[in-house]
């Protein structure tokens, strides 16, 4: 079936031509996506952008009132990264909201993706690291007010630990967050998630496939989730500029068919989020990051929908080992 895109044009804001965060990657990974034909439905699902009372459900009101009125102080528009202007906030609520509409969509139709979000530093205070709300904590917290999800798990392989998403989810005994990322890089003081894996520097394909092979089946066991949200950062590559591990392009991609088929294999719903990849070269990255969209088509073009109503119900699950 028809793999269903997420993307707004506000995605890419404006920054100064030597910004160190690759803007223009989102407008190239969606012409990539229309390029390649992976739009079998015809055309991106276009989110809204996320309200006011959908982002305090993950951050402190104070700073979500900040970001939406332009008055950010400037200690943490540093630490963030940006400057906060009103594109900037319209961008990150327009992320924001792709990845709630994302997520909802994975629920119908099994997968589903977006072309930006995996904002994974932004905590419950206040964003940092080029993430300004955390879009993935905030879809979560949407679907469990929603009632749409009971338990869900966070398969983070960005290159970067998931300080903030493990920050709102601390003692969230339905939401399950694990990061594999590189031990040395950002964030230096890193917050506890759930399960977290530090690798080496220079950590290749086959070390990185073995030890995320051996953990993801016991993760995708522990419970009856209700969905699987990936941040399918392309950082780890060999020569991202910010990545401290040596992940070739294949190994990429077999990273992505291995999540993405073993959590399909489970009958659960999983949502891709784009994560983290920087370069100087904007076709290269965007050509990196679409390594997600066109694995999620070849899965889903091998897999029907999930049962009219939404997810399946425990009953319809494979049976789980206690």
């Amino acid at each position: 079936m028809p793999l269903p895109i997420v993307h707004h044009p506000a995605y890419c804001a404006d920054l100064p031509a030597n910004h160190r965060f690759p803007m223009d990657k989102f407008r190239a990974v969606a012409d990539l996506i229309r390029h390649e034909g992976l739009l079998e439905q015809g055309d991106f699902y276009r989110p809204r952008p996320a309200p006011f009372e959908w982002v305090a459900l993950a951050h402190d009101p104070a700073y979500v009132d900040q970001v939406f009125n332009g008055k950010v102080p400037d200690r943490i528009a540093r630490e963030i990264g940006f400057p906060m202007r009103e594109d900037i906030a319209l961008r990150a609520r327009c992320a924001t909201g792709g990845t709630v509409l994302t997520c909802y969509l994975a629920l119908e139709h099994g997968i589903a993706c977006n072309t930006a979000g995996g904002s994974h530093h932004a905590r419950r205070a206040h964003g940092a690291g080029f993430c300004v709300f955390n879009d993935v904590a905030v879809a979560l917290k949407v679907m469990q007010a929603d009632g749409a999800i009971g338990k869900a798990l966070i398969v983070d392989l960005d290159v970067h630990q998931g300080d903030g998403t493990a920050d709102i989810f601390q003692g969230d005994p339905d939401i399950f967050t694990f990061s594999m990322h590189s031990e040395k890089n950002y964030p230096v003081r890193k917050v506890p998630s759930h399960l977290d894996i530090a690798l080496a520097d220079l950590t290749h394909d086959d070390a990185y496939l073995m030890r995320l092979a051996e953990l993801l089946p016991d993760l995708l066991e522990r419970e009856a989730w209700d969905l699987v949200v990936y941040n399918a950062g392309v950082d780890p590559y060999e020569h991202d500029r910010l990545g401290r591990l040596a992940l070739t392009r294949g190994g990429l991609r077999r990273r992505d068919r291995l999540v993405i088929e073993s959590t399909r294999s489970f009958g659960i719903p999983i949502a891709g989020v784009l994560g983290g990849g920087y370069s100087t070269d904007i076709d290269e990255l965007a050509d990196r990051h679409v390594t997600l969209h066109r694995t999620a088509s070849a899965v889903s073009s091998l897999s029907g929908p999930l049962r009219e109503g939404g997810i399946p119900t425990r009953s319809e699950r494979p049976q789980l080992r206690r």
